[in-house]
């Protein structure tokens, strides 16, 4: 799955990008394209309307969702079948696309199979009616929020550069009022990385019970060619050959962030609160495939799809030299056990650095994202991802620990009870 998938299912990537033909893959559906309500200052996909300079209507038409929906159904070989729609904002083609969606799936859904959706989105066009058909229908939603107003408010922003809390905010009471399930997806930018606890306390505060962070990292020049806002704060300002951008999480914070946040859920909440991250991360300390493809070792098996019908290699990929063809032209299953994309998820194994190959936690990390590998290696070979820094420190830290939880699991004994020996420790010393 791609990280800004709300419930995606857990793919086996090590395996299925080896086989010449994938058993389930995941597509991130963009019905709407890049077309979004708000003007997020570190948006990487609004760029990707440029893709479709004569496109006026980006709402992807009838006769193209339903040759989706039926392909999409056809070609997973697995007994539950999740859909995701993200865009740009998939709220702004209204409601009754979605009903439509729904009654297609249930149209080429075969005896014995479960279709799921998921659906992110930034909240600030939900009302009643959306969230009834949410819940009626068992969606899962992916709420984007960065945190406390001033943190949230940063960068995301509406169209005439307005802050946009109040209208999340609204949204999320209304999800919770209508019984919709509903996940977190926090940005890590430079700006709320600096304040990990703030970020935490607030999404629990307002129950958020499945908490995303995804670490934002752009290259200088890739993507956006606006300005980004000052950063106000000159100990923590960007050196002038920096290879990011001003509003990205810079490598030792992120794992800071990372590291301070575990420390207070390791401590408190285990059981309680589940960070995707973490229990990513326990999984594979138990020996256990990633479920995320940033961390496994080969990748490939999470595409994104534009709303007409293109589909690309990665949603980090949507780019022409990444367009594996056209849904409509191409059975998607063609598509995504070709040769190309079989060498993009090969790639990313093939391709890692010896100082990668030979790291203590390779495991865990794998190199993370190809989109992040472009800066060099202590011995100056290319390739080396520019979360290095910030994943090690993190994946030090947390080793005691998950050794702790996985020795408890095994035991078939709950991860929480490691808070209560903890508790015990600490009184000892």
């Amino acid at each position: 799955m791609t990280p800004d998938t709300p419930g995606a299912p857990p793919l086996n990537p090590q395996s299925s990008a080896l086989s010449p033909v994938r058993p389930a893959f995941h597509v991130m559906t963009k019905p709407i394209g890049a077309i979004c309500n708000i003007d997020c200052k570190y948006c990487y996909y609004l760029e990707k309307e440029q893709l479709y300079p004569d496109t006026r209507n980006f709402r992807m038409t009838d006769a193209a969702l339903e040759n989706y929906v039926k392909q999409y159904i056809e070609a997973q070989s697995v007994p539950e079948i999740a859909f995701a729609w993200q865009g740009g904002e998939p709220t702004l083609l209204g409601v009754d696309f979605f009903r439509r969606a729904v009654e297609l799936q249930k149209k080429y859904c075969p005896p014995g199979k479960r279709i799921t959706n998921a659906l992110q989105t930034n909240g600030t066009l939900l009302n009643a009616e959306w969230c009834d058909f949410f819940r009626e229908n068992g969606f899962l939603i992916g709420l984007s929020i960065d945190g406390p107003r001033d943190l949230h408010d940063y960068y995301r922003v509406d169209k005439g550069g307005k802050p946009t809390f109040d209208k999340v905010m609204k949204g999320l009471e209304l999800l919770k009022t209508h019984g919709v399930e509903f996940n977190t997806l926090t940005v890590v930018n430079r700006q709320n990385s600096r304040r990990p606890l703030d970020v935490y306390n607030f999404l629990k505060q307002h129950g958020s019970g499945f908490i995303q962070f995804i670490p934002l990292v752009e290259r200088v020049g890739e993507g956006q060619s606006f300005a980004a806002p000052p950063d106000p704060d000159p100990e923590h300002a960007e050196e002038k050959n920096s290879p990011i951008t001003p509003w990205s999480v810079e490598s030792k914070q992120y794992g800071e962030f990372l590291c301070t946040i575990f420390d207070e859920w390791v401590h408190n909440d285990v059981g309680n609160i589940f960070i995707q991250l973490f229990e990513v991360q326990l999984a594979i300390w138990m020996g256990n495939p990633a479920a995320l493809c940033v961390f496994a070792e080969t990748c490939g098996g999470a595409m994104a799809m534009e709303h007409n019908g293109d589909l690309y290699s990665c949603d980090h990929y949507v780019y022409d030299k990444f367009k594996l063809g056209n849904i409509n032209q191409t059975p998607i299953t063609e598509l995504v056990n070709s040769a190309f994309q079989q060498k993009f998820g090969l790639d990313k194994r093939d391709a890692l650095p010896k100082y990668c190959r030979e790291c203590d936690v390779r495991f865990a990390c794998n190199g993370e994202c190809p989109k992040h590998r472009f800066i060099k290696t202590p011995d100056g070979e290319d390739g080396l991802n520019y979360l290095c820094a910030g994943y090690l420190k993190f994946f030090h830290h947390i080793d005691p620990y998950m050794k702790q939880m996985g020795e408890l699991l095994k035991n078939r004994k709950p991860a929480s009870l490691i808070m209560t020996q903890l508790a015990r420790q600490k009184r000892k010393k």
